[in-house]
């Protein structure tokens, strides 16, 4: 089930299952996960992109695997907002997913988050070939984070 609307996709998570976080690249796949309180987001892998249907497979393991009630993937939009070829790639990839999977699943802009998980790798010290094997969950973290964040700040004007 696709949602435009993160207050829709909040709504339609299960309580207490962890939400995935996706940042889909032409060669890999950052992948990273949230607690089950939707308060933090980590780092969870970076997987060597194959076939949909490898991928798709991996994925579906870790979802099983760790409980995850929901799916949010980065969307790659222009700097102005547009939604060029790579957004409409993001898009097939969770319609595709779509099929295999119940879950809700939901997009973040991503613009920066690549930009802020390798200064954040920077600041950490990381190597070179550390920053290259860890990016993408990283940046996956960072879109996460996001949505967390904004859930938060939806539950607390609803509670408040």
């Amino acid at each position: 089930m696709i949602v435009e609307d993160i207050a829709e996709f909040a709504a339609a998570l299960p309580r207490a299952r962890a939400v995935m976080g996706l940042d889909l690249g032409t060669k890999t796949i950052g992948v990273a996960l949230s607690d089950r309180l939707w308060s933090v987001a980590s780092p969870h892998e970076t997987v060597k992109r194959q076939k949909f249907t490898l991928d798709a497979a991996h994925l579906l393991k870790v979802i099983a695997a760790r409980e995850v009630g929901g799916i949010i993937l980065g969307l790659p939009r222009n700097m102005d907002g547009s939604e060029g070829p790579r957004c409409q790639s993001t898009r097939a990839f969770a319609r595709n997913l779509e099929r295999l999977t119940d879950l809700p699943i939901s997009f973040w802009d991503e613009r920066l988050s690549t930009v802020a998980a390798e200064r954040a790798l920077l600041e950490a010290d990381a190597t070179r070939k550390r920053r290259s094997e860890v990016i993408d969950s990283v940046a996956a973290s960072y879109i996460l984070q996001g949505v967390l964040d904004r859930m938060g700040h939806m539950r607390a004007e609803h509670d408040g």
